[in-house]
């Protein structure tokens, strides 16, 4: 099991957050007695700590280790935050936040990399999903509490910090890092080719939503748009609505998620608003392995309602709603309060979603040994009736910008290839 974190080193958390609730809220049967005999254990186990312990300990220091400790143990994703931590987190939703740009997951003793995030340190260090942190600045992370080992990649922008991966089980590798003031744009768009047009989340943020929706308009007014590629890879999640509002771009009607658990207001449903700025124009979404959370909730929905065709390789599998609960003193609980589910009622979690089509990542590269001639080359051949004619010189054309990655550059072949259907159809 991976125990993910994202604070200021991570980023964005693979937590989808609903609004606070307060501890007042919680169902009838939290009202049972207590546990007077454990609690006696932990008051026996917290004195003996205090006049044993090899040093001195303060009693707030151990209440909060205690705390720490309570909210680990539960999952993955739950988590007591302190000042500095509860700041970070409000941040990140707003799209800046200090670090190395960087989700970060617990697996085997060390972190490992669930995501990148676009254009941050981390991502321009080569640093890539599924890399393996066994060293910071020398120091092993292996026995290293997740918490400790997020604490050590903090620091002050433009200070240095040097790590050790392990990618695929093959040779450790050094990485040198700067930290930054991560400021993240969460869409980016771009046509491709006449036609085609390509859209990217980074993360999702508050605003997220409407920058989607902005770039599908502007994106259709620079002419016809026949097909566009949503690329959700490497997108670690964030905001719940900002997803539902993401899958309202593309889709007139229809249960878009809903979530359940033990408090009221955890379990919600939410729908398209028939406000759709897309229409029908053919979309395939791209995700990997780093497409998790809030981005596997658009791609669930988007297969659901057999909006899009989902392309690329298996999703984290990360299907667990987080609630921030602020405590007193600037202090706060990240806690798993729900379930998601896509609205044929799968449950994403710790499975993924499965792409229509699998294409693992790749490279292309062009064959240019081959040597060919057309009719057109031939000295004599007859001319063609209409003018038109095409010589091996005219047919080669320069290696095209998708050659860097493949599976984009089999997106918009799918996209070509429903267009050519369509249009023989009509």
């Amino acid at each position: 099991m991976i125990a993910v974190r994202s604070l200021f080193v991570a980023g964005l958390s693979l937590s989808l957050s609903l609004a606070p609730v307060y501890a007042q809220e919680a169902p009838q049967e939290a009202a049972a007695p207590l546990p007077l005999n454990d609690l006696r254990t932990f008051a026996e186990v917290f004195e003996r700590i205090r006049t044993a312990y090899v040093e001195p300990v303060d009693d707030a220091t151990l209440l909060e280790n205690a705390i720490r400790g309570m909210l680990e143990g539960l999952d993955p994703h739950s988590a007591y935050m302190g000042p500095d931590e509860f700041a970070g987190l409000q941040d990140s939703t707003q799209g800046q936040f200090g670090g190395l740009g960087i989700e970060v997951g617990q697996e085997d003793g060390f972190l490992k990399v669930v995501s990148p995030i676009d254009d941050t340190p981390a991502a321009e260090a080569g640093i890539e999903a599924g890399d393996l942190i066994v060293k910071i600045d020398d120091q092993p992370v292996k026995g290293m509490s997740l918490m400790d080992a997020v604490d050590k990649m903090r620091g002050e922008p433009g200070s240095s910090i040097r790590l050790t991966l392990v990618r695929n089980n093959g040779r450790p590798f050094e990485a040198s890092l700067e930290r930054a003031i991560i400021k993240v744009k969460s869409v980016k768009s771009e046509m491709l080719e006449p036609g085609y047009a390509y859209l990217r989340i980074t993360q999702f943020q508050v605003n997220t939503g409407d920058e989607v929706r902005t770039s599908v308009n502007r994106l259709k007014a620079d002419g016809e748009l026949k097909g566009l590629v949503l690329d959700l890879r490497n997108n670690p999640g964030g905001v719940l609505q900002s997803a539902v509002e993401v899958v309202d771009t593309f889709v007139d009607e229809g249960l878009i998620v809903y979530t359940k658990g033990r408090l009221s207001n955890a379990e919600m449903r939410f729908s398209a608003t028939s406000n759709n700025p897309s229409g029908d124009v053919p979309l395939v979404v791209l995700i990997n392995g780093g497409s998790a959370s809030a981005s596997e909730i658009v791609a669930g929905a988007l297969q659901d309602l057999g909006r899009g065709v989902i392309m690329g390789t298996d999703s984290f599998g990360k299907g667990s709603v987080q609630t921030v609960l602020p405590l007193n003193n600037d202090r706060g609980l990240k806690l798993t309060t729900a379930l998601y589910y896509t609205p044929k009622g799968r449950s994403i979690q710790a499975q993924g979603i499965v792409p229509d089509i699998r294409v693992e990542r790749a490279h292309l590269t062009l064959d240019e040994s081959e040597i060919s001639y057309r009719e057109a080359d031939l000295a004599g051949h007859l001319n063609n009736a209409s003018g038109n004619e095409r010589p091996t010189s005219a047919a080669r054309q320069d290696a095209s910008p998708l050659a860097d990655d493949y599976q984009l550059s089999q997106a918009v072949s799918l996209l070509k290839g429903l267009n050519v259907a369509r249009e023989r159809v009509q």
